[in-house]
């Protein structure tokens, strides 16, 4: 599966050539040729807060977001727009119109493994990759909103008049916690128009809603016959997991040989068998990848349980875990292992289901299995069909789950949104690609909490998304070229 999915016959696209003022295309060309380093050297000083949420410590509290907001502040006066702090959520503006265009986008990112970076995650690597600026923030999300300022103060600069105010809203919290934004919108006025710059292009029109399944598995083995222990992997729940391993014990050379010969035909993952004082420690490398889109990684959690098909062992909680990720899920994208629950929607696609995170409290482990559903099934009948399938599973094995939660986010789905084709004129424009049309993501935005909100960028079709992985970058190129299509998107936007 494509990240991008044709519309079909949902929403058709415009034959009219796609048309942009001269004023718009002038500002672009200003922005580009006065800030591109400028923006730049910018996103370099927002990477360099490790803006990640922690438990027990409230965002408005955490030194590393007040140093960001710090920054937002300072940078706002610099370029000459107002800003407002409200604790969770930053507005930084330009006009004060009272209709506005709210631009939405998020300061807080994703945990990153320093050891899987050839810099540090938190500094703006511009030479390992020439041409790549590579650090956690850069395409989610701190890249955008980089941009997004200086989009504001080229039309500034300019003295361009607008109808409609330009807002940026900066979520803090957009990664852990909805709720504080969800609290902001009951005051928070919507907009003439809300775009979020933190998804892809053309134009996103139907997100997927993000669910989560987490079995909680407990139980004792009595260590006579073969078992696991020590079962690990992942790194976050929204995370294909590049990293999983277990200790095997009790193995014979004839499993340990069969076990290898199906780690060798894996040609996808790396794997390594360690030997360990009371067994056989076995590892597995895979390729981490936003959880949005699984097929741009390699789910190490899923082959490791893989190499164990056909292996009876013995139904501890890390037995028990690896015989559910093999049996339910396996390696495999789209749960068709899952009992009923497997479903598709003509236009945003096969349902998604990857598990992406193990933890241990004591005795109990819990697995955290990623869901990325689009409409067309309802989330009872999904919730019936997934309990049932975990119940029969239960049943086969004569276990018990210690837990089951069950959490189904809703889709989002477009069908008309009065600003979708300008921004879609836009994109034409300024990529030449007149075949362009409306398409649909597995990734869930703050779209869903605006009126008629519909993404615009960052992410390139076509391109790996690198956000939430262990790899993110964003190039000078496309940080161009997004300073060119959001100059023009507020413009257009602004007077429409």
């Amino acid at each position: 599966m494509t990240r991008f999915v044709s519309l079909a016959a949902l929403v058709l696209a415009s034959s009219v050539q796609a048309h942009i003022s001269d004023i718009s295309n002038k500002t672009a060309e200003y922005a580009v040729q006065h800030y591109q380093q400028a923006q730049i050297h910018t996103l370099a000083n927002m990477v360099s807060f490790p803006t990640v949420n922690k438990k027990g410590l409230e965002t408005p509290n955490n030194p590393d977001f007040i140093g960001f907001k710090q920054l937002l502040k300072i940078k706002a006066a610099e370029l000459g727009l107002d800003y407002q702090d409200f604790g969770h959520t930053v507005l930084i503006g330009l006009g004060q119109q009272r209709q506005k265009v709210t631009v939405v986008t998020h300061g807080d990112v994703q945990p990153a493994d320093p050891s899987k970076w050839q810099q540090s995650p938190f500094l703006l690597d511009s030479t390992s990759q020439p041409g790549k600026l590579i650090a956690r923030g850069t395409e989610d999300d701190k890249g955008p909103i980089a941009t997004a300022l200086y989009a504001m103060k080229a039309i500034k600069d300019q003295g361009i008049k607008l109808d409609n105010r330009i807002e940026l809203m900066i979520y803090l919290a957009e990664e852990s916690d909805w709720a504080p934004l969800k609290a902001f919108m009951k005051t928070y006025e919507q907009p003439k128009y809300a775009i979020t710059i933190d998804a892809s292009y053309p134009v996103v029109v139907a997100e997927k809603g993000w669910s989560l399944v987490e079995p909680v598995f407990k139980g004792i083995s009595s260590q006579q016959g073969v078992y696991v222990s020590d079962l690990q992997g992942g790194a976050f729940k929204s995370q294909i997991p590049e990293d999983a391993s277990l200790v095997l014990h009790n193995a014979s050379a004839e499993l340990i040989a069969q076990i290898k010969t199906k780690a060798q035909a894996f040609k996808q993952i790396k794997t390594q068998f360690i030997k360990q004082p009371s067994g056989l420690k076995i590892a597995v490398a895979g390729v981490s990848a936003h959880s949005s889109e699984p097929e741009a990684g390699v789910n190490a959690i899923a082959y490791l349980a893989s190499l164990f098909n056909r292996v009876d062992l013995e139904p501890n909680a890390d037995g028990q875990a690896v015989m559910f990720i093999r049996e339910l899920i396996g390696t495999g994208l789209y749960g068709k292992q899952f009992g009923k629950i497997a479903y598709s929607h003509d236009f945003m696609g096969p349902m998604t289901v990857s598990p992406t995170l193990l933890t241990r409290q004591g005795d109990a482990i819990t697995l955290s299995v990623n869901l990325r559903r689009p409409v067309g099934k309802n989330a009872t009948e999904l919730e019936s069909q997934i309990r049932q399938a975990v119940a029969t599973w239960q049943q086969t094995h004569e276990v018990a789950l210690d837990a089951l939660e069950v959490m189904l986010g809703e889709p989002m789905l477009l069908d008309s949104a009065p600003h979708a084709q300008k921004l879609l004129d836009i994109f034409k424009h300024y990529t030449q690609d007149n075949d362009a049309g409306f398409v649909s993501i597995g990734g869930g935005t703050n779209a869903k909490l605006f009126d008629n909100a519909v993404s615009f960028g960052p992410s390139m079709p076509g391109k790996r998304y690198t956000g939430h992985s262990e790899h993110e970058f964003i190039t000078v190129e496309q940080l161009k070229l997004n300073l060119r299509m959001y100059t023009a998107m507020m413009i257009e936007l602004g007077n429409m």
